[in-house]
């Protein structure tokens, strides 16, 4: 497996470049609330939700002292805000009362597997979100796996699963070292773009001579050829 993915993330590289890294780590508090925010939205309104409370409050202190549901009307564009709301209530009451303070720079030593299982004992906190906080803020070589990442792994016939889950476990220990940043980001340029959930672009796929997806989509291939021809006719 560890061939293929390297394989599969260098076509992707040659086709959308190096994703960029951040300059600095960021807090792993800060990115665990946002990821929160992004379940189930697109970029732009997390986005929007994670800044109303960074503009509004100097720090998650001042967060923690909000009620759910106050904490909801700041983050409302984001969507599902009852849930989230409740999930960041409860993560930052937890960390005051587990860690004493507001942070979960206490995990750093520990091992990717019990930084996830520790994670994951919050609310609203999966398996993905715990894997994001791992990969863009400790830079460990883990790729999260969201619906696109998941959808376009199985596509491919790199693994056989039922959920994003069940991907993550099955690529963890098969990801070569220093490539999870730009196999975990581009494949969710892929998804989002050519490998779409319905109508796929496959004609326009790096990864179409690799890929086991017995319903490619073609028809820009055959167009294209039918064009061709029509052209070498009127000449």
């Amino acid at each position: 497996m560890e061939k293929s993915i390297a394989k599969i993330n260098q076509l992707l590289i040659d086709h959308f470049g190096i994703p960029p890294k951040a300059k600095k780590l960021p807090d792993p508090l800060d990115t665990i609330i946002g990821t929160i925010l992004s379940q189930n939205t697109n970029d732009q309104n997390s986005y929007k939700a994670y800044k109303n409370l960074k503009e509004n409050f100097k720090n998650w202190g001042e967060v923690a002292l909000l009620k759910a549901a106050q904490i909801e009307k700041y983050i409302r564009v984001a969507g599902l805000g009852k849930q989230k709301s409740k999930a960041i209530y409860e993560l930052l009451q937890s960390l005051k009362k587990k860690q004493k303070r507001l942070s979960l720079n206490y995990i750093k030593a520990n091992s990717d597997e019990q930084i996830i299982e520790e994670l994951t004992l919050y609310n609203g906190v999966g398996v993905k979100t715990a894997s994001c906080v791992l990969l863009f803020s400790l830079g460990r070589n883990i790729c999260p796996v969201d619906t696109h990442v998941h959808r376009t792994l199985n596509r491919i016939g790199l693994v056989k699963t039922v959920n994003p889950e069940k991907t993550f476990y099955a690529i963890l220990h098969h990801i070569p070292e220093g490539i999870a940043h730009s196999f975990h980001t581009n494949l969710i340029k892929l998804g989002r773009q050519i490998c779409k959930p319905s109508n796929p672009q496959c004609a326009l796929c790096p990864l179409k001579k690799i890929c086991n997806y017995e319903q490619k989509n073609l028809t820009n291939i055959k167009e294209s050829k039918k064009r061709d021809f029509m052209l070498l006719d009127n000449l």
